[in-house]
């Protein structure tokens, strides 16, 4: 007997959607109407590189995770923050599956995983704060990154939560062990967990779970960095190999597995044809991820990347130098298509951009800073999520009907950051909006972009005094570094919208576009 089911997600629309309502990321809840369809158990998959969230054990590879600049307060500052983001989903209740990236490896770990609910139950009458405040103890200090998360999560009520960790393997001819790992957060039984040992990066990670009965199949990913570097890209042909041969293990038994691939891959989507001087790419060439829609229900190509649900000028997670990335992935299989099991939900992918949460005044993601005693922002990466059900036909031999298929139509897409079109009257801070005397020196107003009449000051770079503070003037242009410095001399005074930030401990107003100069009183 069919029935009507009701759901609720934000992603882009195929059809031609108001531009302006595509990027309204209401994760709250777009209603899309009634959908008919089987008996179906609806769940979202979440895909977040944290960036580096460490614990507090106070022992770290990274130099800037010890703690000489990484406190207790900058732990718990990640742990709150990553749940306020995850929290936006399944209205308050988070999503079922979350692919995590850049969990600390612990440098104090046992061969035995922890057991994560037996943690949980342990400090169930108390608070992630008082464990890292007031009750910090070297059983705390010990706990894992991820069992750190998983408390903070509980404690803002998203519970229910199985935790697999990827464990530290290395791959043969690996130069370096890694700081980092893959965890997965899952509501959903564990039936096994492999983590596959790659060249010089993150194991990959495969867990499978039960969903009402099905086997879904889950990687989660984080390959070799450096998306733009012909010189490490082998290494993520390499990393894709990995992935490859495990895939075609699973396909070649069942060629309608359900199979959901995710992660940080260190690669834009169309990394072959953006990168002329790649000729074997690892994501494209040997992974085979593509993007037409309807190929993957043939016997040649078998994975489908989602990013190709979105609108080229809206495909985007990251930003480098002024430029969309979109090195987040998720990527799934003809069986999610069919009527068998797990069954992806059309047009339901999004990024996972939140303003007044995880945007600055931009609109580009405002990344973990260490400024201030408990340090602020979340990650340089956006969630990338997408919606699936179940359903009970099990049917291999038939496909759900698409509204509008995508196709790959080769073009070497890249999104330029639209600096000029921010309306800087409207989202500018004025000087005269804070307390006579302030400062601008606080870390509630770092990522806010900030109107500036300021006085050049003495010195080989330029900079600008500011109610009695001494700021730096940057750009990433450096054509306008170069007018900036030829045209205001010492004693001048510079009239501009800048982007208020620190670097190296030097606070400074960085100028995005020309036309944020162009302003008069």
């Amino acid at each position: 007997m069919m029935r009507s089911v009701r759901f609720r997600f934000t992603s882009r629309i195929k059809a031609h959607t108001e531009k302006g309502m595509r990027r309204f990321f209401c994760i709250l809840g777009l209603s899309l109407g009634w959908v008919t369809l089987l008996p179906a158990r609806p769940f979202i998959v979440l895909v977040y590189n944290v960036e580096n969230l460490f614990d507090a054990d106070a022992k770290a590879m990274f130099e800037d995770y010890q703690p000489a600049r990484y406190s207790r307060q900058h732990v718990l500052t990640k742990l709150v923050n990553v749940a306020k983001v995850i929290s936006k989903f399944e209205e308050g209740r988070a999503p079922d599956i979350i692919l995590f990236q850049e969990l600390e490896v612990d440098l104090t770990d046992t061969k035995t995983p922890p057991d994560y609910t037996a943690i949980l139950k342990r400090y169930a009458g108390t608070t992630i704060q008082k464990m890292l405040g007031a009750e910090f103890t070297p059983e705390v200090a010990d706990l894992p990154s991820e069992a750190l998360l998983a408390k903070a999560m509980s404690d803002a009520g998203l519970k229910g939560y199985h935790v697999v960790r990827g464990e530290n393997v290395r791959g043969e001819g690996s130069r370096n062990g890694q700081a980092q790992k893959c965890v997965v957060f899952t509501r959903f039984p564990v039936v096994q967990a492999i983590s596959h040992p790659t060249l010089d990066a993150r194991a990959i990670q495969e867990v499978q779970v039960e969903v009402d009965g099905a086997r879904l199949y889950l990687f989660n990913n984080h390959w070799k960095s450096g998306a733009g570097n012909p010189e490490s890209e082998p290494t993520r042909a390499a990393n894709a190999q990995t992935l490859r041969m495990r895939l075609d293990e699973i396909l070649k038994e069942d060629p309608n597995a359900d199979i959901i691939v995710g992660g940080d891959f260190n690669s834009q989507y169309n990394q072959k044809v953006r990168y002329k001087k790649m000729k074997n790419t690892g994501l494209n060439d040997v992974l085979g991820s593509q993007g037409n829609e309807l190929v993957i229900r043939g016997k040649n190509r078998d994975l489908y990347n989602l990013w190709f649900e979105l609108p080229a000028e809206e495909r985007g997670s990251d930003t480098y130098q002024g430029e969309w990335g979109t090195l987040m992935q998720l990527i799934i299989t003809r069986g999610l298509y069919d009527y068998r099991g797990v069954q992806y939900v059309d047009d339901s992918f999004g990024v996972a951009k939140i303003p007044g949460l995880n945007l600055d005044d931009t609109g580009l993601p405002i990344r973990w800073s260490f400024d201030g005693p408990a340090g602020s922002g979340f990650s340089d990466h956006l969630p990338i999520f997408a919606k699936f059900v179940t359903v009970s036909d099990d049917r291999t031999d038939r496909y759900i009907s698409l509204r509008n298929p995508s196709e790959d139509t080769g073009l070497a897409s890249v999104n330029k950051v639209e600096y000029a079109a921010i309306n800087l009257a409207q989202v500018a801070l004025k000087l005269d909006q804070l307390p006579t005397g302030s400062s601008l020196r606080d870390e509630k107003y770092i990522g806010k972009i900030v109107q500036i009449v300021g006085e050049v000051r003495p010195g080989r770079g330029l900079s600008v005094m500011v109610r009695n503070d001494v700021y730096d003037v940057w750009s990433f242009d450096p054509a306008l570094r170069q007018m900036l410095r030829d045209k205001y001399k010492e004693g001048d005074n510079l009239r501009f919208y800048g982007e208020l930030n620190q670097y190296k401990g030097r606070w400074q107003f960085v100028i995005r576009d020309p036309s944020w100069v162009k302003w008069k009183l």
